[in-house]
């Protein structure tokens, strides 16, 4: 994927830092998206169920919450250059497990294990990167960054489609990430030496004082609420598409590429809005946005119908991360780092338990039924929202005694 160069409309200055940077996550989503759509796919080519389908995306969990309990401990030790060559690695490994195993389910959940615990590391290592590195732009970067990430993710399921349909499974779209994440590991590596958002040492630890300040916990629950809404459509769109409109099984998996379309517009859209309004306000109105695209999908009764409800969703869905990420940075200045670490652990839980639980009840009743999850983490993220804008005010009008 090229990434332009140059200083935006905006003002916001690509250098190679950045494309350093929008590079890690256009590997991140396109591993991701790709995951999703051959999830489904891999179930029936190994012959198990969707709940123990599901169990990958727990794997994939398990090891987005180890990286996180280690992530300060690695950038305290390798700084952030370091980790992100550790988390290229890892991916590396687990895509070609993946690939390699394919037909053996223990070896697929252990390499979903590795590719988590890669993918995490990466993802919590360049937010607070591009986050310190553009100051008070970083909310444009983290939007043009995220979509780069979902333009990439738009290419994967089409991928896996045409793989699927033409018989030569879903292999070829994961195997083309190794190429590459050694592209990204090749260009952070000759990225210019000092850095300060990259090669600078983390603050000393400094016991109870360097706690994170109550404002940043629900600001963090919201955002990885939104991430379980993500993850849930990542891995199960193509199943309902399967199901509710009759798609092929290639057609499903390439269907996914309509909420990673939307996904694209709306991060790119809100690189640009955020500079001009209230990171909160954008996130409340991509919350909706995501809700009315959820309900035309779930209701579609014709295949165009569906994956016009998907683009929508995706359009919300889209700003989730970028716009909760600033939020959260934003109530811990100073300490992004251990933030990203503390929400890669909850990011683990929302991105192995919302699919998990969705493929559970999907097996106990429907896919259609068990689609119903996203609309209460919607609302739930909407209710957080207003919790951490509660309590951002009381921080700004409290007078010290």
């Amino acid at each position: 994927m090229t990434v332009p160069t140059g200083r935006t409309s905006t003002g916001l200055e690509r250098d190679q830092l950045t494309r350093a940077g929008y590079l890690v996550l256009a590997n991140c989503g396109w591993y991701l998206y790709c995951f999703g759509a051959l999830l489904p796919q891999l179930g029936r080519d190994q012959g198990i169920s969707r709940t123990v389908t599901g169990l990958h995306s727990v794997m994939m969990a398990v090891g987005t919450l180890l990286a996180g309990v280690f992530a300060v401990a690695l950038v305290r030790a390798f700084r952030r250059r370091g980790v992100l060559q550790l988390g290229g690695g890892l991916l590396i490994t687990g895509c070609l497990l993946l690939a390699a195993g394919g037909a053996w389910t223990p070896v697929t959940l252990v390499a979903a294990l590795i590719a988590g615990a890669g993918g995490s590391l990466l993802v919590n290592t360049v937010n607070p990167m591009l986050s310190d590195h553009h100051g008070e732009r970083g909310a444009s970067a983290l939007a043009e960054g995220n979509a780069v990430s979902a333009a990439s993710g738009l290419v994967a399921p089409l991928l896996v489609g045409a793989g699927v349909a033409a018989g030569l499974s879903w292999r070829p779209a994961v195997l083309l990430t190794v190429p590459l994440l050694l592209a990204m590991l090749v260009l952070v590596r000759r990225s210019p030496r000092p850095a300060p958002a990259l090669d600078d040492q983390l603050p000393p630890r400094q016991g109870r004082s360097a706690s994170l300040p109550p404002a940043f916990w629900p600001a963090a629950a919201m955002l990885v609420v939104c991430i379980g809404v993500e993850f849930c459509l990542a891995n199960w769109a193509a199943e309902l598409l399967r199901e509710q409109v009759g798609f092929s099984a290639g057609a499903a998996a390439a269907g996914v590429s309509a909420v990673v379309a939307g996904m694209t517009l709306g991060r790119l859209a809100t690189g640009r809005a955020a500079l001009r309004h209230s990171p909160r306000r954008l996130l409340l109105l991509a919350l909706l946005v995501s809700l009315i695209g959820w309900a035309g999908f779930w209701l579609a009764t014709s295949g165009w119908v569906a994956l016009l409800g998907l683009f929508v969703t995706g359009l919300g869905v889209g700003a989730h991360y970028p716009l909760g990420a600033t939020i959260v940075f934003a109530a811990v200045p100073g300490q992004q780092d251990q933030a990203a670490g503390l929400l890669s652990i909850g990011v683990g839980v929302a991105a192995g338990g919302g699919p998990f639980a969705l493929g559970a009840l999907a097996d106990a009743f429907s896919t259609h039924l068990a689609f119903l999850v996203v609309p209460v983490l919607l609302l739930l993220a909407v209710g957080l929202l207003g919790q951490s804008a509660r309590m951002n005010r009381s921080r700004r009008t409290s007078i010290p005694v």
